[in-house]
Order: structure tokens, then sequence, then C-alpha cells
């Protein structure tokens, strides 16, 4: 039966609970256990596919054809798991299940409410394969005291409950910010994070504190001291140059082995990170350098075409090359503002916003001067915002 790892988030998002999530996923299997990661999202939309890539990046789609959120992708490159329908679900697809029940009749005439039904449904979710892995990792989307969360924090709360002890912990990722002009990292904001947890019967047993750089003694112990965790459970996630760095980090601040000890598992078994050293060597230090121009219509977000920014990135470290991008809107571009993009490029990749555009997307500005010496790339996916 696996163990549960819940991971939450706090203060701000954009923290980088999917990229932790991934990271500790990908050093419990460098210590040989088996792993799944999982993402709630408290939205109402059904699924992330009829979103606009501004709202919330791009859609990743799964191998069984589930459209989820682009963390379900760090998941997979993480750890090497493929990502399924079953890893992803929002608040809308929990609704609509609860609904499509109660017209069929099979709550036998009972007034539906969130709790217990919905509870019930967000936990009948989370319980799917618990016995295929070792380890079960769900992140919750959003920050705590967001009204939408308050079914899947109750849930999470429910199902920790009614697991034996020791079977389920929970991970609050926050911020801890630098404030310059007096030059102090402040612990307040996590410091409510955390009692905001603890009102709705959540207590963290791993706290994970993104920050500018590390953190001092002193303020660790006061976060140990008012978030009642222990001082070696308060892991500092500072800014990285590369994602790919986060597993190799995370362990030298001790996640890892903070989760074992969580679960009591002791002796736990040594790590073998070859695989993310050999990782980290090849990004930086590369043999030499590619450029490649994405022409797009969402260019602007960085998370838009993600997918394709990291397949590029996979393709560079194979290849030990530094893969650098430059990004160009395709609707509002012409020839004369594409010409600086490609001359500067090696290659250029063209995604098409539909199977439609691919046509479209494969044409260049026939004075481009880059023309004859880099070579485009189209791909055709497909998205539902032409």
């Amino acid at each position: 039966m696996a163990r549960f790892i819940f991971i939450t988030g706090g203060v701000v998002s954009s923290l980088g609970k999917g990229l932790a999530s991934a990271a500790l996923g990908a050093l419990l299997q460098a210590r040989g256990f088996t792993v799944r990661l999982r993402k709630l999202d408290p939205y109402l939309n059904v699924d992330p596919g009829t979103m606009s890539p501004f709202e919330h990046g791009e859609v990743f789609v799964t191998d069984d054809g589930a459209e989820t959120d682009l963390d379900l992708g760090h998941y997979e490159r993480f750890t090497g798991v493929p990502a399924c329908k079953t890893d992803s679900v929002s608040s809308g697809r929990i609704y609509s299940n609860v609904l499509e029940k109660e017209r069929r009749g099979e709550y036998l005439g009972k007034t539906i409410q969130v709790i217990p039904h919905v509870t019930n449904e967000i936990k009948d979710f989370i319980s799917i394969g618990e016995d295929d892995v070792d380890f079960m990792l769900c992140e919750i989307g959003g920050t705590v005291g967001d009204i939408e969360g308050l079914p899947f924090f109750e849930a999470i709360r429910q199902f920790g409950q009614e697991k034996p002890r020791g079977q389920c912990i929970f991970m609050h990722l926050t911020l801890l910010p630098w404030i310059k002009a007096s030059g102090e990292l402040k612990t307040k904001p996590t410091q409510h994070s955390v009692k905001e947890l603890r009102s709705i019967g959540l207590a963290p047993d791993i706290l994970v504190c993104r920050s500018e750089g590390p953190i001092p003694a002193k303020e660790r112990e006061k976060l140990a001291l008012f978030c009642n965790v222990r001082p070696d459970s308060v892991i500092a996630a500072q800014d990285l140059s590369t994602i790919y760095d986060a597993p190799l980090a995370y362990h030298n601040e001790g996640l890892d082995q903070a989760v074992l000890d969580a679960f009591g598992i002791s002796p736990a078994p040594k790590p073998d990170l070859s695989r993310w050293l050999d990782v980290s060597d090849r990004i930086h230090n590369p043999e030499g350098e590619v450029k490649v121009a994405i022409v797009g219509k969402y260019t602007q977000l960085e998370d838009a075409y993600k997918s394709i920014a990291e397949a590029l990135t996979h393709g560079g470290m194979a290849n030990r090359v530094r893969s650098g991008r430059n990004g160009s809107t395709r609707r509002s571009s012409t020839a004369k503002t594409l010409c600086p993009t490609w001359r500067n490029s090696t290659r250029s990749w063209c995604p098409a916003a539909s199977a439609n555009a691919a046509p479209r997307a494969r044409s260049r500005p026939r004075n481009s001067p880059a023309s004859a010496r880099s070579p485009t790339w189209a791909s055709a996916l497909a998205c539902r915002w032409p």
C-alpha cells in the first residue's frame, strides 16, 4: 500500500510546487522506490483543454488523451513515469461526477453536500492505484486560503485521518521574501500561511521555503518554533539557474531524508544520484550552442510552449550543447520583424496553433536572409485555441 505525500502551497502562487513534487519523486526513485505523482486543481473548468495558454500555460496531453495541467509534464520528465488521465483532476470534474451520480440516483435521494459527497469523490480519486506504487505524491493547486480549494484541503485532511498512522504526511511550500531596504529575510508570511493551514485541520510535517538565498540558522529555528516543525524539516528552496538542478539541490538540503524520517523509514536506502550529476554536468558544461527561434501565437508567455522548450533542452543535453531560444509572435509578425529573429538562430520551430494552421506555419518570408541556412521545423499541435 502506498504512502501518501500531500504538497500544498501558501503566500503566493507559482512558487514551484510542481517542480518540488517532481524533484522529490526523482529523489525517491533514486533510493529505489516506485512513485506516481498527481495534480488536484481547484478551478471549476472540467480540464485545462479550453483554457487560453495566457491563463494557465500549455495543456499537457497524456498518452491516453487526457488534457491536463503542465505540471504533469514536469512529473513525467523528472521521473520517466508516463502520466495518464487518472493523474489529474479539477473541481469541475469532481462536481460533474457528483452531479452525474445524483442524476442516476446513486445517492438514493439524499441531500447532496460538499461534505461528504464532494470530499468522498476527491478521496476516491486519490485512492486510485494506491497498491501499485510505494509513494503517491499529490499536489494541491493554488494556495491555502483560496475558497475553491477548501473541499480539497478537507478531503486530504479526512484522508489522512482514515489511513493508518504514519501513512500520510503533509509538505507545505511557502515564500520567504527578502526585504532589500532593511536587509532582512521575513518569516512572517510563512507563519501566517501555516496558521491558515492549521486552522483547517492540516499540520505540515515538512516546510519548504522558497528564497533567493540560503536560510540563516536563526530564521530556520524561528520557522521551526512558530510553525511547529523540526528544524531539519525546514528546507530551503533557493533560486536555481536551471530546473534540472532541483533534485540535487533538494537532496543537499535534506528533503528526501526529511520525508523518509517523517514516515519512519530507517535505515533508508542510499540514493544513486549519478543520473542527476550527469544531467547537471551536461547542462553546465556544454560543448556548443544551438539557438532555435520559436514562432507562435503565445511566445510572450514562456509556459505556453513548455514541452517544446523542454524537448529542446533535453535534445541539447543529449548532444552536450546549450539550447537557446528566441520567441516571436506569429500572427503579428512580418518579414521585417521575423528576419532578426531567424538571423540570430541556428534553427526555427513553428508550433501550429491548430492542425489547419500547419501549412501556414511552414511558410517563411521570402526575403529572409536566414532562409538558406536555417531550416524550419513545423509541428501541428492539437490545441483548442487557434
